[in-house]
């Protein structure tokens, strides 16, 4: 009798690449992202974005941007909001995947480079910040 099972074949990187996506994710966010999306915070009274960074989660890669409310009736003060998603693939292969309104990744380019994935981010809206 066959079995049948799930096998995972993602992949995570090894700490020296994680290093490098990292550190080229980072420069990016600062060189390119907050200038140009959240070149200064204002103030509204709705969610106004105070931040944009990125965070690991397994083995994707997460561009995040953070809000804030100064309303009284806020759950929360601050909170996150991903909107673009780097997933490992292999050594410099990385599906891209954007945040939808519908609460779930949908992914547009699969096996692309890092340096491909961030200049897409930069021109395509689809992985742009609110």
């Amino acid at each position: 009798m066959n079995k049948k099972r799930w096998i995972y074949v993602g992949g995570k990187p090894s700490d020296g690449e994680k290093e490098a996506i990292v550190g080229a994710c980072e420069k990016f966010i600062a060189d390119i992202l907050k200038p140009r999306f959240l070149p200064k915070i204002t103030p509204t009274q709705f969610n106004y974005p105070v931040d944009i960074f990125g965070k690991w989660r397994g083995g994707k890669y997460r561009f995040m941007q953070r809000f804030r409310s100064d309303s009284p009736d806020a759950i929360e003060p601050e909170f996150d909001a991903p909107f673009a998603r780097l997933e490992y693939v292999g050594p410099d292969r990385f599906d891209l995947s954007y945040f939808r309104h519908t609460e779930r990744w949908f992914r547009l380019y699969r096996g692309v480079s890092l340096a491909e994935a961030l200049t897409t981010i930069e021109n395509d809206m689809h992985f742009h910040p609110i």
